[in-house]
């Protein structure tokens, strides 16, 4: 399982830091309705699931991973996640896949899914050498999940209501039975609604984990304009209760804390996102096959081995947030972070608590900014926050709010106990 996750930036906390992901985004049509969704086209200010520029052919995805593979040579996973269901177009899915891995046998085949047509191509995907498989599961209960989907279509049939629901889970587990059997690595998703299934959610995680699901990943609700929870004026959860969420999640299997629920469109590391970028990606063949070969296992070699954080106690410890666009460096600036990574830092261990967007998404105004005021909100449970830069009026305002900011660059987890070091948080 190991030389499966260590190159893959969605499966592994490690990994995120180094290899970058793509997503060819090939499969326009969906099979279900979610009240969450609502695919809106090409605002590059918006990070979600369903979103992206421009739809391409199987053949236009190919010659776009052709050029991303040569000009960033630590790409190393390639997917397939919409913008609708990439399996309620699998003429679309699979051919990509089929080039690709005839092209490119040392990428890493990634699909993410619905789940409602998983058990028809089970064996498709592992004939194609497809080894990492995301499901969204959000809801074991019909009842529950007749309040997360609208309709789901089935061979022709649209279902409504619980029975909608019952049809997708009973088809999303049996999917799941059939991948783990076969040796493929499934990460379930699953969209934290409060109201909704907030409690729910560890009975997922307790369901996929007999199945054989190797992590969970739960995603804060993301109000799309448009949709049908956005009319209804559902609400997105609290940091606590996302975090509450998590936590009993993973008391039962691993969680993945590091989920940016990026663009169906997404290149790059996880974090910094240059599908809207082209021009910081390198041209097309600086790197050969043996160059891409032998910086990737640099990367692997020099990637320190994980500390064993389970074992630590993590009361008391020193909550910290910190700005980056990536490469698990300190390198942005406070006024232009988008999102912070946050940490508990604790003697000589570090372990990673989350991401924390700050007006991440696109609320359908002009201007999307960034006030100071949420930026405060979000970090309000940190004493530390580590920026390449800082003006002087958020730093005060930052320090009013019992926030010490602090000029680094470098090393995240160098810094971060350095940090804690030199102001004798921990003596």
């Amino acid at each position: 399982m190991e030389s499966a996750l260590h190159k893959h930036p969605c499966y592994s906390e490690e990994a995120h830091h180094y290899f970058a992901r793509m997503h060819a985004p090939v499969a326009p049509r969906c099979n279900i309705q979610c009240h969450y969704c609502n695919p809106k086209f090409d605002c590059v200010n918006e990070s979600r699931p369903g979103v992206v520029s421009q739809l391409l052919s199987p053949d236009e995805a190919c010659l776009k991973v052709s050029q991303m593979v040569s000009g960033l040579p630590n790409l190393t996973v390639v997917g397939i996640a919409g913008p609708g269901d990439p399996l309620a177009n699998p003429e679309a899915t699979f051919r990509t896949f089929a080039l690709l891995a005839e092209a490119y046998p040392d990428l890493h085949l990634c699909l993410s899914t619905n789940g409602l047509m998983l058990p028809d191509y089970a064996e498709e995907i592992q004939r194609l050498g497809i080894r990492h498989v995301t499901v969204t599961m959000n809801a074991l209960n019909p009842e529950i999940g007749s309040r997360i989907y609208a309709h789901v279509r089935y061979k022709g049939i649209v279902y409504k209501g619980a029975e909608a629901a019952a049809l997708l889970i009973r088809r999303q587990l049996e999917g799941i039975r059939l991948l783990t059997a076969r040796g493929i690595l499934v990460k379930v998703n699953s969209v934290h609604i409060p109201e909704v299934n907030g409690a729910h959610l560890r009975e997922v995680a307790v369901a996929v984990r007999k199945l054989g699901a190797f992590s969970h990943n739960i995603m804060p609700l993301i109000l799309s304009p448009g949709s049908h929870y956005y009319k209804e004026h559902f609400r997105s959860p609290t940091l606590e209760e996302t975090d509450e969420v998590q936590e009993a999640s993973s008391r039962i299997m691993p969680v993945m804390r590091h989920c940016r629920q990026c663009r169906a469109d997404a290149v790059g590391l996880i974090g910094a996102d240059m599908s809207q970028m082209p021009e910081m990606v390198p041209p097309q063949g600086s790197f050969t096959l043996e160059d891409r070969a032998a910086i990737q296992d640099e990367i692997v070699s020099g990637m320190r081995e994980a500390a064993a954080v389970s074992e630590v106690d993590w009361s008391g410890a020193v909550r910290a947030a910190v700005a980056t666009r990536g490469s698990n460096v300190i390198n942005q600036h406070f006024g232009h972070a988008r999102e912070f990574i946050i940490y508990d830092v604790k003697q000589e261990n570090v372990r990673l608590v989350g991401i924390r967007k700050v007006q991440a998404y696109c609320n359908g105004t002009r201007e999307c900014g960034s006030p100071l005021s949420e930026a405060l909100d979000m970090l309000k449970d940190c004493r530390l926050l580590l920026c390449s830069g800082i003006g002087e009026a958020p730093a005060r305002k930052l320090q009013q709010a019992g926030i010490t900011p602090l000029i680094r660059k470098g090393s995240i987890n160098e810094q971060l106990l350095e940090s804690a070091r030199y102001l004798k948080y921990f003596q």
